[in-house]
């Protein structure tokens, strides 16, 4: 059995100093693997919020000043500091929300990946172009207040700090209270980098007051948020006074749409790795499975034949393919969401309430999978855990309809014998990314919702340009 030393987690980055915080408010750190406390968060307040902001206000006019060459050079430094708390990055995913080493290394690698593509992004032409007697310039926008989930910490913070840096704007970003343990060696590898003072600022906190105060706070020019469509609409509403330029990545029912023409072989692996990814702790997570009434049973019994064999357990043990989720809060909300597909008339097909066999410590989930129709709360609300509906369509145009019939259109599935057929699917469906019969590894592409999954698009190019202002001048 292991030790368990509770350490104290008092740190935060601000004007190039790593420091205590300001706040007193403190926060239980648990173990998704057992449940245990592991550390006691120290979290940040207003005072906090402010110092990070007047930081990054000061550095604003030297780093949006430097030249590609340099910013470039930067990212580098980045990366490389990345690079060397990798195993501190993974050990620390692995430990406070339960995903697998082997995404946790996935996540880790993409994380310092992200600024060596954002460095392929710093162009002359980016930033400058000729319209008639108009000078373009792409100008960085200011201060940018960030604001990253916990299911990836180190992944969401390189992913938005990478072009928002690239672009020329200082930044402060705010990790969530529920990751602040798998933030640590994000906040060292970057005050580790050796950027200039106030370019980076770290501040844990609550959205009260900490996110209140950064997203409505008049020296802020654009916030980014990934999270919950609530907190999201809280933020704008909070930018409108002072006209803040938003990012908003938020919540997702994805559809995966299983055509009857899907070779099952293909398609079963392809849905149920698109709903258990990072044990359903993901916001693209494809957890609507539609499925034609024409092969309902056949595909049925394949979905809970796959759901079944998948191997729940320690995430650290290389052959598990569901870990944990995050806490014992994520526990209960998943425990919820499957009583009330019950409740509703949904059937079990596998996996169910409570704890797998010999899993009773931790934040261990059944892998389920119950049917549903559309109406339904589980296919109507984003769960993050690893609950899956399965809901019965006529026809193709059915099975359109009730894939858009949702508040969300973040990302979408379809799984067909016929590439051209799923591609005519894909664009009636209301979603900002949609993927045929396999999952694509896709940083250069846009990524972003329709409808209450958000505002804006991020990678690549696109998501530069949310960091950066249109100025025309005349001569």
């Amino acid at each position: 059995m292991r030790t368990i030393i509770v350490q104290t987690l008092n740190r935060q980055l601000v004007n190039g100093r790593v420091q205590q915080a300001h706040g007193q408010d403190r926060q239980a750190v648990t173990s998704a693997i057992t449940g245990e406390q592991i550390a006691e968060g120290v979290l940040g307040d207003a005072t906090d919020a402010n110092l990070a902001v007047e930081a990054a206000r000061q550095a604003l006019p030297a780093w949006s000043a430097t030249t590609l060459d340099q910013r470039r050079e930067y990212l580098q430094k980045l990366a490389d500091s990345f690079a060397a708390r990798r195993e501190e990055m993974i050990d620390a995913l692995v430990e406070e929300f339960g995903t697998t080493t082997a995404t946790a290394a996935y996540i880790v690698d993409q994380s310092r990946d992200w600024f060596v593509y954002a460095q392929k992004l710093l162009i002359e032409d980016t930033f400058t172009e000729q319209v008639g007697r108009a000078t373009v310039h792409k100008v960085p926008v200011g201060v940018a207040v960030l604001i990253t989930p916990w299911n990836g910490a180190s992944w969401f913070i390189a992913m938005k700090a990478s072009v928002a840096l690239a672009a020329g704007c200082t930044i402060v970003i705010k990790p969530s209270e529920r990751g602040i343990w798998q933030a640590q060696p994000v906040l060292d590898a970057f005050a580790d980098a050796g950027l200039p003072d106030g370019v980076v600022n770290v501040v844990f906190g609550k959205g009260d007051p900490v996110g209140n105060i950064l997203t409505a706070h008049p020296d802020v020019a654009k916030v980014s948020i990934t999270g919950s469509t609530a907190t999201g609409k809280i933020i704008a509403h909070n930018g409108v006074d002072t006209m803040k330029r938003v990012t908003l990545e938020l919540g997702g029912k994805s559809p995966t749409i299983i055509l009857d023409d899907a070779d099952l072989s293909h398609a079963v692996p392809f849905a149920v790795q698109a709903g258990l990814f990072n044990n359903g702790q993901a916001c693209i997570a494809g957890t609507r499975i539609l499925i034609p009434h024409s092969r309902e049973q056949e595909i049925k019994q394949a979905l809970a034949d796959a759901v079944a064999a998948m191997k729940v357990g320690d995430p650290r043990d290389p052959d598990t393919i569901v870990g944990p989720v995050l806490d014992r809060d994520q526990y209960d909300r998943v425990q919820h969401y499957i009583q009330a597909g019950v409740d509703e008339g949904g059937q079990i097909l596998v996996g169910g309430l409570g704890h797998p066999e010999g899993l009773a410590d931790g934040n261990y989930v059944k892998p389920t999978l119950l049917t549903a129709t559309n109406d339904q709360t589980i296919a109507r609300e984003e769960i993050f855990g690893p609950v899956l509906a399965v809901i019965t369509y006529r026809d193709e145009d059915d099975a359109i309809a009730i894939a858009n019939n949702t508040p969300y259109g973040l990302h979408a599935y379809v799984a067909t014998g016929d590439v051209q057929r799923g591609q005519r699917v894909a664009r009636r469906i209301q979603a900002g990314r949609l993927m045929i019969n396999e999952i694509v590894d896709a940083p250069d592409a846009p990524f972003g919702g329709f409808k209450q999954s958000g505002l804006g698009r991020e990678f690549g190019h696109h998501g530069l340009a949310a960091y950066l202002e249109t100025q025309a001048v005349f001569s």
